[in-house]
């Protein structure tokens, strides 16, 4: 699937900023063991080859334990994170497509599954494991990002605003029937970005002074400060930069410690002088220096005298 070269998708700046405070991220290690224990160094080539060796046995031996035990989900676990390793993303979509259809109320593995899907470039399947999953649990934030990601990269934004409209139109009855299984704020953080993607600022602006209000209201002592930090990005991309610092200086305030850093290195991204770009040779002559350069050419040219 072909990402719009501008997108906030791929850029990063808002969606990064705000989406990522949402909900704790899925990982792709469903054992917590994420390639290969998050060494820092680079493994040697023989490492490697040993390391690639160890996995496919790990495979072949619960590959084994499901020939026995077909819903052994220590075994499915076990062969996704291996193959993910390994760089098989294609061969965890069985595995996970059985974890999902063994945890029907466990949407995690129903959103890592239309993750899966999206990065192998299989929309449609994305878009339809998304849907079921919101289906079943309206507000699910990941799948409503997930699904709102695909919409606006088939360009299809309207859908994208409609969706997350709706959502927040059934929001309390849907909190009425399962208490906090929608939140609002959030969902209202989502609808900006597509604004933004849009570059409707104006109805992105007021959803955000929206939020920042209700999260006042929420929490006096101490409001969520994603809407806040939203607001700030903005007004920087419009170029406001005289209002966004004041509000980048209050959601880094806002922010909770484990979240600080996360939101200090963003602003630092945000607000960085752009780099001077490197003189190229010859473009530093004066106009006067140009002068001389092409008298001086002119002459080299001349016919000499007798």
């Amino acid at each position: 699937m072909a990402f719009k070269k501008d997108s906030w998708l791929v850029r990063g700046v808002l969606i990064v900023a705000v989406a990522a405070f949402i909900a704790v991220p899925v990982a792709m290690s469903l054992s917590g063991n994420q390639g290969g224990g998050g060494a820092s160094t680079a493994a040697s080539p023989s490492q490697g080859t040993d390391r690639a060796t160890q996995l496919e046995g790990e495979i072949k031996g619960y590959t084994a334990v499901l020939g026995r035990e077909p819903n052994n989900q220590t075994a499915l676990r076990g062969i996704i994170d291996a193959k993910a390793e390994l760089g098989d993303l294609a061969g965890t979509v069985e595995p996970l497509e059985r974890l999902a259809e063994l945890n029907p109320t466990v949407p995690e593995y129903s959103i890592i599954l239309a993750q899966t899907k999206q990065q192998l470039d299989d929309a449609e399947g994305a878009a339809q494991i998304y849907r079921r999953v919101l289906t079943q649990v309206p507000g699910n934030v990941q799948a409503l990002e997930g699904l709102v990601q695909l919409l606006v990269t088939q360009d299809r934004t309207e859908a994208a605003v409609g969706l997350l409209r709706d959502t927040l139109a059934t929001a309390d009855q849907s909190n009425e029937l399962n208490p906090g299984s929608v939140d609002k704020l959030s969902v209202k953080l989502l609808l900006g970005q597509v604004f933004v993607e849009q570059k409707k600022y104006d109805d992105a602006l007021k959803i955000y002074d929206e939020t920042i209000a209700e999260a006042q209201a929420a929490s006096p002592s101490q409001p969520d400060f994603r809407p806040t930090l939203a607001k700030a990005l903005v007004l920087k991309e419009k170029g406001d930069d005289a209002a966004a610092q004041p509000l980048f200086d209050e959601a880094l305030a806002m922010a909770p410690v484990q979240y600080k850093d996360a939101v200090q290195q963003l602003i630092s991204e945000n607000t960085a002088p752009a780099a001077e770009p490197e003189a190229v040779e010859g473009e530093t002559q004066g106009v006067g220096e140009t002068a001389d350069v092409e008298a001086e050419s002119d002459e080299s040219d001349a016919p000499v005298a007798p």
